[in-house]
């Protein structure tokens, strides 16, 4: 709340208003009630036991009451998996206690790479990655449990004389260095 006095008059205002709408009254955001965060991540993962090929990208809780599931699969995610995952988790809360919306999704096409396996489905695809240092495009070749390997070509100066020539390349990244890495999208 601010309380100011300008020339004489008392003015008095709420920094968080209570306005009246068509659901009550709107109170401050830290007051609103939380959902049982525990209990949905719980039942996520319930659901993402049923099939060992999908894993939790992101599970976000928003205001509103609106939850929002990112999966991911080592093949992809079929939209059955996404239904049965929301009806999972949908079934097992009560909407009398806590109104909710629910959206189960996979990763966008553009968001980039967060999880280790993700790595794994998406070899023989060029990647872009950042580290802190530099940055690289290539083609990757492999994933082990310290880093990724990265391919391509590249036109460099000849060592002796004029013109370029073709050199292949090859890096292994150390997944810790990785800042950012996202899939190439080639048409």
């Amino acid at each position: 709340m601010i309380f100011a006095s300008i020339k004489g008059i008392a003015i008095f205002a709420a920094k968080f208003t209570t306005n009246m709408s068509w659901r009550g009254q709107i109170v401050p955001s830290f007051y609103t009630s939380q959902m049982d965060q525990i209990k949905v991540k719980t039942l996520v993962d319930e659901a993402l036991a049923e099939n060992e090929a999908l894993f939790l990208i992101d599970l976000n809780f928003g205001t509103e009451g609106s939850i929002k599931v990112i999966v991911d699969g080592d093949s992809g995610v079929p939209l059955s998996e996404c239904i049965r995952i929301s009806r999972h988790v949908e079934h097992n809360l009560d909407r009398e206690e806590e109104d909710f919306s629910l959206e189960v999704t996979t990763p966008n096409i553009t968001d980039p790479i967060t999880d280790p396996r993700q790595y794994k489905k998406n070899i023989d695809r060029t990647l872009k990655v950042k580290t802190a240092e530099e940055n690289f495009e290539g083609k990757l070749m492999e994933l082990t449990d310290k880093g990724i390997t990265l391919f391509w070509k590249t036109r460099e100066p000849k060592p002796i004389g004029k013109g370029k020539i073709t050199v292949e390349k090859q890096q292994t990244i150390p997944l810790s260095e990785i800042k950012e890495a996202k899939v190439k999208i080639t048409f």
